[in-house]
């Protein structure tokens, strides 16, 4: 007879390998459950409300609510194709496809190799140019 009253040890781990719809092993279901115990806990949504934005939660319901946000993110995409950076990164992606293989590729993976390049690479004259406008959309903008 095993440990809880009449099924064996080994029975209880497939079990519980049984509740979950997926192909993990009992370790892997093991340390997902392991994995939940020391998450913290979900803070409660009263919390949530009691709270005060903080001036960044400001700044971007403002640029949402006036439009400038979309306008600003125009002006970069223009900016970006205009000095060429985003033709750089499309090369830089079929690079990076030709050398693992199209059909080893995913989006998640190109998002992960390309990204710190890509921030790298933009111009300071497009960054300089946004910022002077998102501090002029700042001084007109009663907060």
């Amino acid at each position: 007879m095993g440990l809880s009253g009449g099924i064996h040890p080994r029975q209880n781990t497939h079990l519980a390998a049984s509740c979950f719809p997926s192909n993990h092993s009992c370790s892997e279901i093991i340390n997902i459950m392991r994995a939940s115990i020391k998450r913290p806990p979900t803070p409660d949504a009263e919390d949530e409300r009691d709270r005060e934005p903080t001036i960044q939660e400001i700044i971007n319901i403002k640029l949402i609510e006036s439009g400038e946000k979309e306008r600003l993110k125009d002006l970069l995409r223009e900016r970006l194709i205009e000095c060429g950076w985003r033709d750089e990164m499309k090369a830089l992606c079929r690079a990076h496809a030709r050398k693992k293989g199209r059909n080893n590729v995913t989006v998640d993976d190109l998002v992960h190799v390309i990204t710190p390049k890509g921030r790298a690479s933009v111009p300071d004259t497009v960054k300089a140019e946004l910022l002077q406008r998102i501090r002029s959309f700042l001084s007109s903008t009663a907060l």
